[in-house]
């Protein structure tokens, strides 16, 4: 089959934007495709898809991958069996239709450039997550999330449609909307499927239509401090996590909730560094925000008989919100920061380190057990695990409005979530952060896994693990598509089998095909 020139710009080995698109934002993975395809259009993406369809393949290379933001944190992406990379970066755009109150997204779009692109057209934001140069392609279909979530809900909770493409049974390519509206049951599911059911698992998605989306806030108060790492005994560090852990699980947004939209995040560093990080963000146009947020931070505090002072370090993936508030204030007092400016600078769009990422959805505090299993990770293994850091983030309130069965995303009774985080240089295996990480989940959770229970709820799809596939680190005989999909399952197994009948979009941790086929 000839090349198709309509099927974007073809970026072979000879080319010399050829490695840096050989990897994402991980460097722990590495892929070496026959050529990478940029397309800019619906239609070149179909065109390409088709076109790789055709090209020669081998058992050892063949899988097809699709990257938009590139912050996939396993190989699902890139890796040694990959043939074709399609990359939707060109495929920025974003139109606004007022007359419906509908915006279409561009899958390639990332969070940086929702401010531009968004925010200054409509005034409208996205409640998702703050690092700049991840894809909504792949953040939205994952349940993303962010800091204005805990007041307007999820990403998912307003995507209203999703253009698709799709390999048909006989190996043709079709675009395919899917709507909210649909009444077509298979129609329904593939939306459906796109509300949490992650990615690269049904097709290339090209476009998202959001219905109703919030208006974005003027400013946001941004409140940062720290505890000082050399005042932390096991008592006070307790404290801590249990103060931060109480807050959210009584403040769920109850009619009589002021506390309903705000949102933090506790930095839970290793102690070899400064300090552990304690994050606060509102919306200044709710009232009597200041108050609000310069109350939890007392809140937080309460018992731990230590002033909370900057904070110095920026960890993890919020390292930008992390500094943010001090650049700002010289202090940990709260500041109004324009939406402009967070949009901007949170994450980090370059990344020089490996990384390694779990995660867990909690239903209450953490339990003593977990909390004592933190305390020991975290003062343990100080040159191993410098560059770890466990990330406990608010979630609930408006997020928990919607059923469970709305959309993909199981979860919608969690009060907290937890990333765990470890980093090592380009370079050198990991094999002593793994080790640390692992040992710290596996210690952390009942059969090394945050099962469905009093206590915890499972897995973040967005933050994908392999070891809850491998029976040495989850021992509880629960399959990894449990922990992520609970009893969505079933369903998004059916949306695989109707709409990615040969298993073309496939990695380690993919829808299964309903029959239970393994790859073609």
């Amino acid at each position: 089959m000839r090349p198709d020139r309509r099927s974007g710009i073809k970026i072979g080995p000879d080319d010399p934007r050829y490695e840096p698109l050989c990897r994402g934002f991980n460097p722990r993975w590495r892929a070496e495709p026959d050529h990478i395809r940029l397309p800019r259009t619906a239609e070149e993406v179909k065109n390409a898809l088709q076109e790789a369809l055709h090209e020669p393949s081998t058992p050892q290379r063949s899988r097809i991958t699709v990257r938009s933001g590139g912050h996939c944190y396993e190989d699902f992406v890139c890796s040694a069996d990959v043939r074709v990379i399609i990359d939707l970066s060109l495929m920025d755009g974003v139109q606004i239709d007022e007359a419906t109150d509908t915006v279409c997204v561009e899958a390639g779009v990332t969070n940086g450039h929702l401010y531009k692109k968004l925010c200054l057209p409509t005034g409208r934001a996205l409640p998702g997550g703050s690092c700049p140069s991840v894809g909504i392609g792949g953040h939205v279909v994952a349940g993303g999330f962010g800091p204005l979530s805990r007041q307007h809900g999820l990403t998912v909770d307003y995507l209203h449609a999703v253009e698709v493409a799709v390999v048909t049974e006989n190996g043709e390519v079709e675009l395919v909307t899917a709507t909210a509206d649909d009444t077509d049951t298979d129609l329904a599911d593939l939306w459906w499927a796109h509300t949490g059911g992650g990615g690269g698992n049904f097709g290339v998605i090209t476009r998202l239509w959001f219905r109703g989306l919030p208006p974005a806030p003027r400013s946001v108060f941004l409140a940062t401090g720290g505890w000082e790492w050399k005042h932390i005994d096991e008592g006070r560090f307790r404290r801590i996590v249990e103060n931060f852990g109480a807050f959210f699980e009584q403040h769920q947004g109850g009619a009589d909730d002021e506390y309903a939209d705000l949102f933090g995040i506790l930095l839970l560093s290793h102690a070899s560094r400064t300090e552990i990080g304690l994050i606060a963000q509102i919306d200044s146009g709710v009232r009597d925000a200041r108050r609000l947020i310069t109350d939890f931070q007392h809140e937080i505090n309460s018992g731990v008989k230590r002033a909370l002072g900057p904070l110095t370090e920026a960890h993890g993936e919020f390292a930008g919100l992390a500094v943010l508030g001090d650049l700002f204030t010289g202090s940990r007092r709260p500041a109004a920061v324009p939406w402009t400016v967070v949009e901007k600078v949170t994450g980090a769009p370059h990344n020089d380190r490996c990384g390694k990422h779990k995660s867990a959805y909690m239903r209450t505090r953490l339990p003593e057990d977990q909390a004592g299993a933190l305390w020991q990770a975290l003062t343990a293994d100080r040159e191993v695990s410098r560059d770890a850091v466990v990330q406990i983030d608010s979630y609930g309130s408006a997020i928990n409005r919607r059923r469970p069965g709305d959309t993909a995303t199981a979860q919608r009774d969690s009060v907290l979530k937890l990333q765990h985080q470890a980093y090592w240089p380009v370079g050198q295996s990991g094999d002593d952060q793994l080790r640390w990480i692992r040992t710290l989940y596996r210690d952390m959770y009942p059969h090394g896994v945050p099962s469905r229970g009093e206590h915890t709820d499972g897995c973040y799809i967005g933050y994908p693990d392999v070891d809850l596939g491998d029976p040495e680190w989850n021992t509880s005989g629960i399959p990894w598509p449990t922990l992520y999909y609970g009893v969505n399952y079933p369903r998004l197994r059916r949306a695989k089998g109707r709409w990615d009948p040969n298993n073309v979009f496939r990695h380690a941790q993919s829808i299964e095909p309903p029959d239970g086929a393994g790859p073609p």
